[in-house]
């Protein structure tokens, strides 16, 4: 049984009508209509409230409908991207934060009478900007084409 049709014997079964299930997940009397009709899928936010009123599993709604699995595969996909996008997005501006800090002590070294140390080592004041910079770049674009494609 495909997901329209599960969503409207567990609807009838609780002996609601379209709009009484509308009103329960926040959503149009059109939108729970299209889902029963299979012309559209809820969201997995939706479709876990589902679970939850009628008192089945996710599975149990989702097993034999295999155009359902798969946009919720998606979605959560798409749920998951800005997550791992904004880690990149940090490892990219700490890398710039670095390279800014040195290049204002070394300025600040040399045109005032201020002698600014940098601790940690030439290799990371050196290297370290340009490594984060480039690997948060690199993983931004890869997690970019990678979502893209799918």
């Amino acid at each position: 049984m495909i997901f329209a049709e599960k969503l409207k014997n567990e609807r009838q079964k609780k002996g609601w009508s379209q709009e009484g299930l509308a009103e329960k997940l926040y959503v149009s009397r059109q939108s729970v209509s299209k889902w029963e009709n299979g012309q559209n899928y809820p969201s997995i936010e939706i479709i876990i409230n589902l679970s939850d009123l009628f008192g089945v599993t996710i599975d149990e709604l989702l097993r034999n409908d295999e155009e359902l699995k798969e946009k919720v595969i998606q979605d959560s996909k798409k749920l998951a991207y800005p997550k791992i996008k904004f880690v990149f997005d940090m490892v990219w501006l700490l890398g710039a934060a670095i390279l800014l800090i040195k290049i204002a002590s070394l300025v600040l070294n040399h045109f005032t009478a201020l002698n600014i140390p940098l601790m940690g080592g030439s290799f990371l004041w050196n290297f370290g900007p340009l490594i984060l910079m480039i690997g948060g770049a690199i993983g931004s674009n890869e997690l970019k084409d990678m979502y893209k494609e799918e």
